[in-house]
């Protein structure tokens, strides 16, 4: 569908369409104030159009190396296209979801179903949480720093997280939310981690406990090192190939095997930051931001303590996917500034930030 879009340009094209976005998102907020109908008019037309537009490009991609691992689940869906059956060792969900689409449907549209998957419960978290605003959130979810790679690369992972997302969106109806957390987890074992942490925080609702766990963790794993990911691992937390990830050898290519990642440790801490500076300065009640915030303090304080595992970004992922709302959610959901229509710009605009940096500084 785009083929006109040359394949090591595909990644370009989108880190810069969504710098046109944020930079005009950003501008919007300077000319109306966030209630306006006509803002509202305009957010809803947009985000339909942002929707639309990451859908088709991301779902329709072109299959190759470039991408990472999708070219990995082409080969699965072939396999399974000619006959070999569902693999159960793992990741059940996935795997008999991959086994049934190649019955009915060519692999160009299996990947944009899988990319449906992960993209969906994005829109639609974000329009049960904040209704006619629910375009800032889910811009937010596009920009993020981890969005793209788990969208096209590490896509079990992202899908499973997205249905996390999901299942989070269906709280008042226990029994869908269950079901979605059990899918989740089926696709991608790791998510149990988000989804241990969100039942933890249902019953034990304590922000600044957790905020000094995740202080804790920091040096705790500076001078405990590889203690963390054998502990972890020795638990079967993953299965054989994430407990790889963890006590492999370091491989020096890798996103995040270069020891401690101070970089990536400042950025995770925004969300913390945000957290802490609603719940505790702006003294802001509301029980499901609390219990957002701290199932993201827990899953990021895990990754903090194993932050030295070779592909450590890929149990960075299991707090980052929720980042984005973390940030947002207050600003949309209560009046804390005078300007906060312009606010949500330049949060937008900042969170946008270190995603453009990262790709300047890896991809430029």
């Amino acid at each position: 569908m785009f083929d006109f879009v040359p394949i090591r340009s595909y990644f370009d094209v989108y880190i810069h369409i969504c710098l046109g976005i944020v930079a005009f998102t950003l501008l919007h907020t300077y000319v109306l104030p966030l209630w306006d109908k006509k803002n509202i008019s305009f957010i809803n037309v947009m985000g339909y159009v942002l929707f639309t537009y990451i859908l088709f490009y991301m779902g329709f991609r072109p299959i190759s190396y470039l991408f990472g691992d999708m070219a990995n689940y082409a080969v699965l869906y072939k396999s399974y296209a000619s006959g070999e059956p569902a693999r159960t060792e793992q990741d059940l969900a996935f795997n008999y979801f991959t086994k049934f689409c190649s019955y009915i449907m060519s692999a160009k549209y299996y990947f944009a179903l899988c990319a449906l998957i992960y993209i969906y419960p994005l829109y639609r978290i974000s329009k049960e949480f904040f209704k006619e605003y629910w375009y800032y959130s889910f811009l937010l979810f596009l920009v993020s720093f981890s969005f793209w790679t788990y969208g096209v690369n590490g896509m079990r992972n992202g899908m499973a997280t997205s249905l996390f997302l999901l299942g989070i969106s269906y709280r008042k109806k226990l029994p869908i939310m269950v079901v979605f957390f059990w899918i989740s987890s089926l696709i991608h074992q790791t998510v149990l981690l988000p989804i241990f942490a969100y039942i933890i925080s249902s019953f034990y609702n304590k922000p600044k406990i957790f905020i000094y766990g995740w202080f804790a963790a920091i040096p705790l794993s500076l001078v405990l090192g590889g203690f963390w990911e054998s502990l972890f691992a020795s638990l079967g937390f993953a299965d054989d190939r994430l407990g790889g990830y963890l006590l492999g050898e370091v491989d020096e290519q890798a996103f995040s095997s270069t020891g401690f990642r101070w970089d990536f440790l400042i950025y995770s801490s925004g969300a913390v930051f945000t957290g802490w500076y609603f719940i505790f300065k702006k003294k802001y009640e509301d029980k499901l931001y609390h219990l957002l915030f701290n199932s993201y303090v827990i899953c990021n304080a895990f990754w903090i303590l194993v932050i030295r595992a070779n592909y450590s970004n890929r149990f960075a992922y299991l707090s980052w996917f929720m980042m984005s709302i973390v940030i947002i959610y207050p600003f949309l959901k209560q009046q804390f500034f005078k300007n906060q229509h312009i606010i949500i710009g330049r949060v937008v605009l900042v969170y946008f930030g270190f995603t453009y940096l990262m790709y300047l500084v890896y991809y430029g």
